[in-house]
């Protein structure tokens, strides 16, 4: 097979073996694989892909049909369409899947869309409803709205009744932003229309200080994204005074069963809203995997509205 491939900080498309499905393993012929940060700072050696997947094929997230499978599988057969958070090795022609963490592509969704689903909206539905209890009316703020995760997030807050607010840095996208179902606003108008019950942060430490003070009584916030720097300053009277909650995550060093955990509630809360239209992928750009440099490159230089994906090239 064929795959993104890092050597030495550059991406070349080379060849490799091809893999094999352990015993509880799809393997899965890639139509399209969504990129993400965390494939950036893979590159860059700043962060490594955890044990057992490839340490120089990128990816965590994509969507194919299912080529063969391991001898434990239950549930997935051969020609089925899935898609699925990994730990690496996406962005390949071929995949290993665990059975577990694998999500049915709706029928009439496009490839490039499934591609870019799995990571953004189970990191956003988990920050939102595991990690923070999002409720029906309550305020929430997106920081950092317009990308993959934020867009996810928007949307999966106005499905659930909750008033969304988006915070968005580049004025020619918060029109389209909106449309999802938030307020939109450059960042310091959005912090004035608070206070805010929940905040998905996705920028880091330039907005976290300001986002303390725009919180409600029992707030809280799920920080999920250090695009704005790791290192912030927190007024501790503040989270005490306000009883505020901070918590923290990332869907990649999670164990397979925690994974399998997420996968579970996201087919059941949002791959039905998928299939009825109700959230979509946003999709700033489908580039084919030998040209994955130029899709990082315009990745890394942010002002995009959703996702970029993969596909292989034709």
């Amino acid at each position: 097979m064929r795959a993104v491939t890092i050597v030495d900080g550059d991406l070349r498309y080379q060849e490799h073996p091809d893999p094999e499905p352990g015993d509880n393993e799809l393997l899965v012929s890639v139509e399209a694989a969504g990129i993400n940060n965390a494939d950036l700072m893979q590159r860059l050696g700043l962060y490594p892909a955890p044990p057992g997947a490839p340490p120089d094929i990128p990816g965590m997230e994509l969507a194919g049909e299912v080529v063969a499978t391991g001898r434990r599988t239950t549930r997935f057969s051969i020609g089925d369409r899935v898609m699925a958070v990994v730990g690496g090795g996406a962005q390949a022609e071929l995949a290993v899947v665990d059975e577990r963490c694998a999500l049915p592509v709706p029928s009439a969704l496009p490839w490039p869309d499934a591609g870019g689903f799995p990571e953004a909206f189970s990191t956003a539905y988990d920050a939102l409803f595991t990690q923070c209890g999002l409720a029906f009316g309550e305020r929430v703020l997106v920081t950092g709205a317009a990308g993959g995760v934020g867009t996810a997030g928007v949307q999966l807050s106005a499905a659930t009744g909750a008033r969304c607010v988006a915070s968005v840095r580049h004025a020619h996208l918060r029109d389209s932003v909106a449309a999802l179902g938030a307020t939109a606003a450059d960042p310091d108008a959005a912090l004035g229309l608070g206070p805010f019950d929940v905040v998905l942060e996705l920028v880091g430490a330039s907005s976290l200080p300001g986002v303390l003070g725009a919180m409600a009584l029992g707030g809280r916030i799920a920080v999920i994204g250090v695009g704005g720097g790791a290192q912030a300053g927190v007024d501790l009277l503040v989270v005490m005074q306000r009883r505020l909650r901070i918590s923290g995550s990332t869907l990649r060093a999670r164990s397979l069963v925690e994974k399998a955990v997420v996968a579970t509630e996201v087919e059941r809360h949002v791959v039905p809203l998928l299939e009825a239209g109700d959230v979509r992928v946003p999709l700033e750009a489908t580039v084919p995997m030998d040209r994955a440099g130029e899709a990082y490159e315009g990745f890394r230089q942010g002002g995009k509205l959703g996702k970029i994906v993969l596909v292989p090239p034709r």
